[in-house]
């Protein structure tokens, strides 16, 4: 994982244009679910990923899912939450990339100066609640329960790159 994510790295909008993470960044922090919609891992915790992003839809960040995939295949992937939450298709892995990521699916807080407040990869549950709780703290929000009554077992995660 990079401490620093790039300034010029694009993110595309399933139904805008690219725009760098610098831009989407002038107001807020950004916090990040990185997907793979051709694994059972990401599929296994979208319910999870969804109650968790929930948590903060009004704190003073912005929330997102990032699918490896096309905009279709993230629309696909996603149903009703790639019309709930600010989604980005990477169908490339240029997010997946630019943020070094070896493991999916992917939690990463993105602070408005490009650090990297906090990263989990794989679902890791305990990994998961420090990026979460330092997230709450940073926001004075309220903190997501991690892990859910029913949430999957812990897991590695699939390969983020071939």
């Amino acid at each position: 994982m990079v401490t620093d994510a790039p300034a010029d790295l694009a993110l595309t909008p399933i139904n805008g244009d690219a725009t760098t993470l610098q831009q989407w960044l002038t107001t807020f922090h950004l916090v990040v679910v990185v997907l793979d919609p051709y694994t059972h891992e990401s599929a296994w915790l979208l319910p999870t990923v969804a109650r968790t992003l929930r948590v903060y839809a009004d704190a003073d960040c912005r929330v997102a899912l990032v699918v490896a995939g096309s905009p279709d295949e993230t629309r696909q992937f996603l149903g009703p939450y790639a019309q709930e939450f600010l989604t980005f298709a990477d169908p490339d892995r240029l997010v997946v990339k630019g943020l070094d990521l070896m493991n999916l699916p992917a939690l990463v807080h993105i602070r408005q100066d490009l650090s990297i407040a906090g990263s989990a990869e794989g679902w890791q549950p305990a990994e998961w609640r420090q990026v979460t709780e330092s997230l709450s703290e940073s926001m004075r929000w309220s903190k997501p329960l991690i892990p859910g009554p029913r949430d999957p077992a812990p897991f590695e995660g699939s390969a983020a790159r071939s």
